[in-house]
């Protein structure tokens, strides 16, 4: 049996990081389509609540970090009124939403979106197998 190393103290996600063009702009989209919960903004910083980590848009000062963001996976209970909702406040989805995988006990659904800065993200809803979405 191999065991996973493990570092000490570490012990969880406490902040994501999605590089922006505009601060403003972005603060929108992610506060008033897809309803995140908004804590505070410090200049070009704004941070959100995603259920304990913090998603931390910024404008990136220096070349390194300017880049496409990763795509985030948005959890939801329902995928279709999640997508229904968002897509009547504005959100550019790039597909409807559909089946990723099955294990037979549970499905997992998606639909992928573009923010208001060009990066793709995901509602993502996993539910009984068999269940229509």
């Amino acid at each position: 049996m191999t065991s996973t190393p493990t570092t000490p103290g570490v012990s969880g996600l406490l902040q994501i990081a999605m590089p922006v063009q505009q601060i403003d702009r972005a603060v929108a989209f992610y506060r008033d389509v897809i309803g995140l919960p908004f804590l505070f903004q410090a200049g070009t910083l704004a941070f959100f609540d995603l259920h304990g980590v913090r998603l931390m848009l910024d404008i990136p000062e220096t070349e390194e970090f300017r880049h496409p963001g990763s795509i985030l996976y948005f959890r939801v209970p329902d995928l279709r009124a999640s997508f229904e909702a968002m897509r009547g406040r504005g959100a550019e989805f790039i597909d409807e939403p559909h089946l990723i995988h099955s294990d037979g006990r549970q499905d997992l659904w998606m639909a992928f979106f573009r923010d208001g800065e060009g990066n793709v993200h995901a509602l993502a809803s996993e539910v009984p197998a068999g269940t229509a979405v």
